[in-house]
C-alpha cells in the first residue's frame, strides 16, 4: 500500500506514480495533505491501513 500526499513539496504525486510502476501489485491512496500526511489526514489513514493490513494477515492464513 501506498499512501501519499500531493501537496508534498519534498516528494511530489509523481514520485508515488514512480512507485506503483514499480510495484504493480501495490495500491495507491492519494489523499489530500503533504509530506506529514499522518500528521494531518490520520483519520483517513487509519481505516485504508486497517483494512490493508487485515486483508495481507487474512491471506497469511488462507
Amino acid at each position: 500500500m501506498i499512501l501519499w500526499g500531493p501537496h508534498d513539496g519534498y516528494m511530489p504525486e509523481g514520485a508515488a506514480r514512480a512507485y506503483l510502476r514499480d510495484l504493480p501489485e501495490a495500491e495507491l491512496h492519494v489523499l489530500g495533505g503533504g509530506h506529514w500526511l499522518l500528521e494531518t489526514h490520520l483519520d483517513e489513514v487509519v481505516p485504508l491501513m486497517r483494512d490493508f493490513l487485515g486483508r495481507v494477515h487474512a491471506r497469511g492464513h488462507s
